[in-house]
């Protein structure tokens, strides 16, 4: 393992962000990554995944270790099901796309991700209808006080929308190492009944499709509406759906009944960020390098040499907006360093 000084971080976030670390060191294993521990003790750390989840607005003044275990293998299976595992440093699409390749199914909704495995739980991640807390098994992850390996269960996770515990009471505690998803070898459940995949499917004619079919849909919606960000630098949705009680609702429904909404329980309802964002002429508009994209509301980008903060700027002028119009608060999806 080579420790680096002065390691500039552009090439690790898919913002494009230029900011630099104090140190910086790739792991490839659990023993190196408990070394990296032990040998640093008392050292500030930072601990790095895919870097699509992140706006970086400064410097990291710490030791910056980056997740960068691989590998996937069947660790059980059955008639009908199989348990997967995966390291955490595996991209999140290529492993998707092996579970396709494999006639696994239930990871399909969620091709092209941007990210790592081991930070799927973390936000729950979801596309489509789904979310990795459908398929979920365990994950394994390395506690930082003590370097002792701890396995998650489901029920421990505590996940919700974009939520889980480690994002809350375990947060900065663990590092995720690997992580074992559950998934089916035959009767697929395949969901076609959110967003556009009906739609897109019935373009070619396409009826009772197969796993590969419902992913190649669900990639060109995601190319169509999203930017590619190793040509255009950006996070995916910066910002959550915003999810309001009926009753609080029902009275801005009433304001603008042309809102468009989700049922999510039988109390609550979703509304769909970028179209608030929209709505408020957000969408397309550029602020020097910064800007929203002119396909989907709900991605800020970068267009070049935008600063963390001139994005985080712009971020925080679309809250204040929407709040103003709607009343309705809008939360960071990606975590502001």
């Amino acid at each position: 393992m080579e420790i680096k000084n002065n390691f500039s971080l552009k090439n690790y976030n898919t913002f494009g962000i230029e900011a630099k670390a104090k140190l910086f060191v790739a792991v490839h294993s659990v023993s190196d990554l408990k070394s990296i521990f032990e040998q640093h003790a008392n050292d500030k750390k930072f601990i790095l995944g895919g870097g699509s989840n992140m706006l970086l607005t400064k410097d990291i003044d710490a030791l910056v270790i980056h997740i960068d275990l691989k590998g996937k293998k069947i660790i059980k299976e059955d008639d009908d099901f199989v348990w997967v595992e995966s390291q955490a440093g595996e991209n999140w699409h290529e492993f998707v796309l092996w579970t396709i390749d494999n006639n696994f199914g239930g990871l399909e909704n969620m091709s092209l991700i941007p990210g790592n495995v081991g930070t799927t739980p973390v936000q729950n991640i979801g596309a489509y209808g789904t979310e990795i807390k459908d398929t979920f098994v365990s994950c394994e992850a390395l506690k930082i006080s003590n370097q002792e390996l701890i396995t998650f269960h489901l029920q421990d996770c505590h996940f919700g929308y974009r939520e889980s515990i480690f994002k809350n009471e375990a947060k900065d505690q663990y590092i995720i190492t690997s992580v074992v998803f559950k998934l089916t070898k035959r009767n697929h459940k395949i969901n076609i009944s959110y967003g556009d995949i009906a739609s897109e499917l019935a373009k070619i004619h396409i009826v009772t499709p197969t796993l590969k079919e419902v992913s190649n849909a669900v990639i060109a919606i995601r190319k169509s509406k999203l930017p590619d960000p190793k040509e255009l630098g950006n996070s995916g949705s910066f910002f959550k759906n915003p999810i309001l009680l009926k009753t609080d609702f029902d009275k801005i429904h009433q304001q603008f009944p042309e809102m468009k909404f989700y049922e999510v329980s039988e109390t609550e309802v979703k509304v769909p960020a970028g179209w608030l964002i929209e709505q408020a002429g957000f969408k397309g508009k550029r602020f020097g390098d910064a800007g929203i994209h002119k396909n989907q509301a709900l991605v800020l980008v970068n267009y070049g040499n935008a600063t963390g903060q001139e994005i985080l700027n712009v971020s925080k002028n679309i809250q204040e907006t929407i709040f103003q119009i709607f009343g309705i608060h809008i939360e960071a999806e990606v975590n502001i360093i």
